[in-house]
């Protein structure tokens, strides 16, 4: 687990082996069905039995017409299946009629046709057996194979940097694992198997065709070469399209998602009919699409109909003259019939397949997009019995100094405009510090930056003397704990919440650090305790309530670098001096960051570093500031009036 922990540092995209193919493409992710080949080969060996014994029901049912009408075989003509006829008679004499030369034409007759009604039943009964075992072993490839590439999807995202997330909306990911990973368990599962029995009942359908007649068989495969064409240009406009509704399914899904995550603001500003028409043309585009991609498929479809089924008319009509002059057997044509018949469903059904296939390359090319993103760390493999998963090990301790020396950095989706400009700036181990200064001055911007969400674009970012970029990135942020402005809480109970800061700790651990943030407090008068649901995002409870649930959970992670940004913002005047002696103590010995709004609360704190427009402009303690002639002392003064 060592060597995956110290390379998970800035991962390189790996080149991918998916060429612009389209069945190339969905070979690429084929690679999850490798673990599971063993129930793949017998899948497959399962769907050529049932295959074989459903190609052997146009001979049989020949025969079986051929019992009934009783032709007489032309001098010199050798049956098609002549292997099938001869064990049929020797069946037929041994368990349903005799042998005696005296026998008449109707008894040989009805013995024939009973022989071949019980081979019938017989292969009735292979065939249910041999579906059955086709379509579990599938099953086991699919639901396993999908269940893998989900989790690949997922780790691959949630281990992406943050920049990735600037440019993707959640919405749309979701519909990557959700919608897109159904198109590839439906091939899976049932395109795929349904593909290859086409391709075998066609290969040896073909190949019975020819023992029956070659000049019948060719005469069919004359359409061939127009069908294929048909099938490249169709498929190629299927594709496109499909890969277009999904894509405009993705964005209808960021509209509910985003809608539902805002609702309180949706519902206040009474807009409801606003999101409602936005999701309705959201999903007139999917609907257009997906029709435009149907018709495409339905055309091609009728096409293949009409051709192959006329052709079949036409080898009817041939192979009726053939009887007539008493060329081939009317068993014989029968059977052929009923093989054409096949071959013709085969290569109908290979056209929805393929449009199927096509559709789901759409999807596909998209999973392989975010899988062959580069991520910023590795995580080592989760022990299957781990009820609480060890991610990381530890890195060196970070209870050191912290330095910025000319740090200078853009947003990767707003590179025109340059947050922080030559940022200098000395916090020392264990020392306490405050960042203040207007909004968008780069306050969040360092806190980012030394969560190493971001690289800065020029400068060095130093911990305990060393590039921060050089620590093991897991490690690394397991000793750093922040509690935000804005608390956003998992929506599982209270105990849930606050236990994410230490997932190994005891009830005693998580109790005593709620009891520390004042939290304790509110929890104990809900009937349920630590038990208690708070909701989606937290929803259940109060600003105050999730702001104390935060700092608890900081509190149990016991960080080395804490960073506060307001964190006693969404309390009430009692519950702040509460939860700032509780703070205080938590600071004690530990490198904190402030990112300070309201400058009362960041007095006795030994460095404030003032920000305005990317740099610093002033920094010192909260009595030299106050004494100068400066920004802090300005800021401090506007808030005094208006307070």
């Amino acid at each position: 687990m060592s060597n995956a922990i110290q390379n998970q540092e800035e991962v390189p995209a790996k080149k991918s082996k998916v060429t612009r193919g389209g069945l190339q493409k969905l070979a690429g992710i084929f690679r999850f069905v490798t673990p599971y080949r063993g129930y793949f080969v017998l899948g497959m060996a399962f769907l050529v039995l049932s295959t074989g014994t459903t190609l052997l029901f146009p001979s049989l049912l020949g025969e079986l017409v051929g019992g009934a009408v009783n032709q007489e075989m032309p001098v010199d003509q050798v049956p098609a299946n002549k292997a099938i006829k001869e064990f049929i008679e020797n069946i037929s004499q041994e368990y349903f009629r005799g042998e005696t030369p005296s026998e008449s034409p109707e008894q040989i007759g009805s013995g024939r046709i009973n022989a071949v009604a019980g081979l019938l039943v017989i292969l009735l009964l292979l065939q249910a057996f041999f579906s059955f075992f086709r379509i579990y072993l599938f099953a086991q490839v699919s639901e396993r194979a999908m269940a893998d590439i989900r989790l690949n999807v997922y780790q691959k995202i949630i281990t992406l940097p943050m920049a990735f997330f600037e440019k993707r909306r959640v919405g749309e990911l979701i519909s990557r694992i959700s919608s897109d990973v159904t198109q590839l368990q439906d091939v899976l599962s049932i395109t795929l198997a349904e593909f290859f029995r086409q391709i075998f009942t066609l290969i040896f359908g073909i190949f019975f065709l020819f023992l029956i007649s070659t000049q019948l068989t060719l005469f069919m495969l004359a359409t061939f070469p127009v069908l294929i064409i048909a099938a490249v240009v169709f498929g190629r406009y299927i594709r496109k399209l499909s890969r277009k509704a999904q894509d405009e399914l993705a964005e209808a899904n960021v509209i509910v998602d985003e809608t539902f995550q805002s609702i309180q603001a949706v519902k206040a500003f009474a807009n409801e009919m606003l999101e409602v028409f936005r999701y309705r043309t959201a999903l007139g585009k999917v609907v257009s699409n997906a029709l435009k991609a149907a018709t495409y498929r339905g055309g091609f479809v009728s096409f293949i109909f009409i051709a192959l089924f006329g052709s079949i008319i036409l080898v009817i009509w041939f192979g009726a003259h053939m009887v007539n002059d008493g060329v081939i057997l009317i068993s014989d044509l029968f059977s052929f019939i009923l093989f054409t018949a096949f071959i013709g469903g085969s290569v109908a059904g290979m056209g929805s397949i393929y449009g199927q296939i096509q559709k789901t390359i759409g999807a596909s090319e998209r999973l392989l997009e975010i899988l062959d993103e580069p991520a910023e760390l590795v995580l080592p493999e989760i022990k299957a019995k781990s009820s609480v998963p060890e991610f990381a090990e530890n890195c060196e301790s970070l209870n050191g100094g912290i330095s910025f020396e000319q740090v200078r950095f853009s947003y990767p989706t707003r590179l025109d405009v340059e947050v922080l400009k030559g940022i200098d700036m000395e916090i020392e181990a264990g020392q306490k510090v405050a960042l203040v200064g207007q909004s968008g001055a780069g306050k969040s911007t360092i806190v980012q930056l030394l969560l190493r969400f971001y690289q800065p674009d020029s400068g060095k970012l130093l911990v305990n003397g060393k590039p921060a970029k050089t620590y093991p990135l897991s490690p690394y942020r397991n000793h750093i704990a922040i509690v935000p402005q804005e608390v956003i809480l998992f929506g599982g109970s209270i105990r849930e919440n606050i236990a994410y800061g230490k997932p190994d700790a005891s009830d005693a651990e998580i109790k005593h650090a709620a009891a520390q943030a004042h939290a304790w407090e509110f929890i104990q008068t809900f009937p349920e305790g630590m038990e208690t649901l708070v909701g989606e995002r937290g929803v259940k409870l109060s600003g105050g309530q999730r702001q104390r649930i935060a700092i608890a959970r900081a509190i149990l992670k016991d960080p080395e670098i804490l960073m506060l940004d307001e964190a006693t913002s969404s309390l009430d005047a009692e519950s702040e001096h509460l939860v700032q002696a509780a703070l205080n103590t938590l600071m004690e010995g530990r490198t904190t960051i402030i990112i300070a709004h309201r400058l009362s609360t960041i007095r006795q704190v030994d460095q404030i570093f003032v920000l305005e427009d990317g740099q610093i402009i002033e920094q010192g303690t909260h009595q030299e500031l106050v004494n100068r002639e400066g920004a802090y002392n300005h800021l401090l003064r506007l808030q005094l009036e208006a307070g």
